[in-house]
């Protein structure tokens, strides 16, 4: 897949902007505070329906504005496609393809991958579970259509228990309906279960040679799937800690509880890796999204890089470089001097200033 085009109305700091896009490497340059980011942003928007911030649609609209709209024309296969999307303060996003209007996010996600690699993406072996949850929950939604059924109808499940477990404190003849959340909380969990488990099985696959290059073949990276509780067993433990869930008033197990264990040379990465490793665990990860996606679809992703290489090391600069040439990307920065050093190919230069993005050809 390539993105051609994209135009964005009052979104974020732009009033309007219009790009064509080459198919290789697009950079965006300029200083801090510019909008480099929210070009970027835009682009995960209408590819994802989400931002990569987890910011509310009036979020992102311009300040003094009621709607944002934004079009993206795209290629998959040799098919145009037009995403069109309407971001509003008060009311749910419209979404139309190719002029018909759609209301499942998993349409859109269907029609690509985009991987977005931001500086708080190494940060994602220290931070909390919360994160590493996200991070198999975003690929994942992109890989399979069905999963982010699943996923929606879980968490739906999940808030609805809560609920019902905090009035039963009020009204004891609601007990009974327990057994049909719990039943609904099993049938959705499963498969996320599953899914999980296949993804990051893959993950290690690919990631384990990226980390060893990397490290010059000193550090053997291992990633495991934290189960909350097993797929088989979900059913038996959920009703099993039912007392001990209706004193706390919560949940105790599930994939909402998952997490993922990533050691190098059997050291736990989290509680105990230097914050080099870290980053250096979280580049294998990033970069074993772009194969996953080759596997799984038989297709490129669109590479999504803000402001990354600033937080790198020169040799995982390079590293980095090498192994996203063949792939349309969009890199933001502040100076190109990292990547003229490491002879990385500019097709594109956009020089970002106050909102304003002017472009020349590179040569």
């Amino acid at each position: 897949m390539k993105i051609k085009s994209f135009k964005i109305e009052n979104f974020r700091n732009y009033e309007t902007l219009e790009l064509e896009l080459s198919e290789g490497t697009n950079i965006f340059c300029g200083e801090n505070a510019q909008g480099k980011t929210n070009i970027l942003e835009a682009v995960y928007v209408c590819g994802t329906t989400k931002s990569h911030r987890m910011a509310r649609d009036k979020e992102m609209i311009r300040f003094g504005c009621e709607e944002s709209h934004l079009c993206m024309r795209m290629v998959r296969q040799d098919i145009p496609y037009r995403i069109d999307m309407h971001l509003k303060k008060n009311k749910s996003k419209g979404i139309a393809i190719n002029g018909a209007p759609i209301r499942k996010a998993g349409d859109v996600l269907q029609l690509g991958s985009y991987i977005f690699f931001s500086p708080e993406d190494l940060g994602i072996i220290k931070n909390g579970p919360g994160e590493r949850r996200r991070f198999m929950d975003m690929q994942l939604c992109q890989l399979q259509r069905l999963y982010l059924s699943s996923l929606t109808a879980y968490n739906r499940v999940l808030l609805q228990r809560s609920r019902l477990m905090k009035d039963m404190y009020f009204r004891s003849d609601i007990a009974d309906t327990m057994d049909v959340w719990d039943e609904q909380l099993v049938r959705y969990g499963r498969p996320i279960i599953r899914d999980r488990d296949k993804f990051v099985r893959l993950l290690n696959e690919i990631a384990g040679p990226i980390h060893e290059r990397l490290t010059g073949g000193r550090e053997v990276l291992k990633i495991e799937y934290e189960q909350s509780v097993g797929e088989d067993e979900f059913e038996e433990k959920l009703r099993g800690g039912r007392e001990r869930d209706l004193k706390m008033k919560i949940t105790g197990c599930g994939p909402h509880r998952d997490d993922i264990r990533i050691t190098a040379n059997g050291t736990d990465l989290r509680r105990f890796g230097s914050q080099g490793q870290q980053r250096t665990a979280a580049l294998a990860m990033k970069l074993s999204e772009i194969e996953m996606v080759r596997q799984i679809t038989g297709d490129n992703p669109v590479l999504l890089l803000d402001d990354v290489l600033s937080e790198l090391d020169e040799n995982r600069q390079r590293y980095l470089l090498d192994n996203v040439q063949d792939v349309q990307t969009l890199l933001t920065c502040t100076g190109i001097e990292n990547l003229t050093r490491n002879r990385f190919k500019i097709d594109r230069l956009y020089e970002v200033r106050q909102g304003q993005v002017a472009c020349e050809d590179a040569d």
